[in-house]
């Protein structure tokens, strides 16, 4: 497997994962789609303001309750079909009586759905259709990376050299998936006290504060910090079947360091951005985009191991490792 991008299908992958790929990328497909019609009808609520003129401001409002209505319409199938496994998952964690990863995400979708669908049928109060579609295709984009990552570990690991890189996936694994799962308790719990706060303080903005720190609470880039880093060493192993037993070990510490990396600068970013949010200052679909961005940037990060020369000894080596030719 000489693929140097995670989304590169392994040979050996099962019909069922291929399947569940291909699910995947339409459930993802659909709420991009969704979301780029309902932030476009977003739009008239964003230009309203008291200082148009009164006859003009009466059509406007006529337009926007037509646009909350579209945007209901078109973010339903992605509430019910799109966000479909964050539902399975927050289900079947509730039975067991945890709190899992998926847990916070669907209460931020709820949180942000039904005043949304509310203040549609009243024709009065905010709406947050741009921000529920905008959360959920970029969550599916960052799991899609997550699926990519895994599914080329599952088609890289077996016998011989992959298994100490296999072995080190679960040691590292283990401890980010404890961290993510302290974060998603301890971002819960503040977002329903920022909340409350916010509904003493300032009852309008108390849902939006909650829902862009129930978005943020996602760690879908901690989750994403081992399986990439070690994918893409997998992938660099794979290319390079001659690696010197030296380039190997200096491999495994890189990709080692770049989990770390991952993991605690996903974790600095989200709570870098969480006293702004608890402020007020970060909308729900601006906390959206920072869960994709630092998605985005563990999987970039990760992947550049495979465009470094490990013919030699290694870029952790006295000697150093070259850049491979774009």
């Amino acid at each position: 497997m000489r693929a140097r991008s995670i989304f590169a299908v392994p040979a050996g992958l099962s019909g069922a994962d291929r399947q569940q790929r291909r699910h995947a990328l339409v459930r993802l497909s659909l709420a991009w789609l969704a979301m780029m019609q309902v932030m476009m009808f977003a739009w008239p609520g964003y230009v309203r303001h008291e200082g148009i003129p009164a006859d003009a401001l009466a059509t406007l409002d006529w337009a926007i309750v037509l646009m909350n209505w579209a945007s209901l319409a078109l973010t339903v199938p992605v509430v019910l079909y799109s966000a479909w496994p964050i539902w399975r998952h927050a289900g079947a964690s509730l039975r067991r009586g945890r709190a899992g990863m998926d847990v916070p995400v669907a209460l931020g979708i709820v949180a942000a759905f039904v005043p949304s669908a509310h203040a549609t049928v009243a024709r009065h109060g905010e709406v947050y259709f741009d921000s529920v579609t905008m959360f959920v295709a970029f969550l599916l984009t960052a799991r899609y990376l997550e699926l990519c990552a895994r599914q080329s570990l599952g088609g890289a690991s077996g016998a011989g050299r992959h298994a100490r890189i296999e072995a080190q996936r679960h040691a590292l694994g283990a401890r980010a998936d404890r961290v993510a799962a302290r974060f998603v308790m301890a971002q819960v719990a503040l977002a329903l006290a920022g909340a409350a706060v916010w509904a003493w303080l300032d009852p309008a903005r108390s849902v939006a504060v909650m829902v862009a720190l129930l978005v943020m609470s996602c760690p879908c880039a901690m989750s994403m910090a081992v399986p990439a880093a070690m994918a893409a060493a997998h992938s660099a192993l794979a290319a390079r079947p001659g690696m010197s037993d030296a380039a190997l070990d200096a491999l495994l510490a890189a990709s080692a360091r770049r989990a770390n990396q991952n993991l605690y600068g996903s974790l600095a970013w989200h709570l870098l951005m969480t006293p702004l949010a608890l402020a007020g200052w970060v909308a729900p679909w601006l906390a959206a985009i920072t869960m994709l961005v630092s998605s985005l940037g563990v999987a970039w990060h990760s992947w550049r191991l495979c465009r470094l020369d490990w013919t030699g000894a290694g870029p952790d080596a006295p000697a150093g490792a070259l850049e491979a030719a774009p």
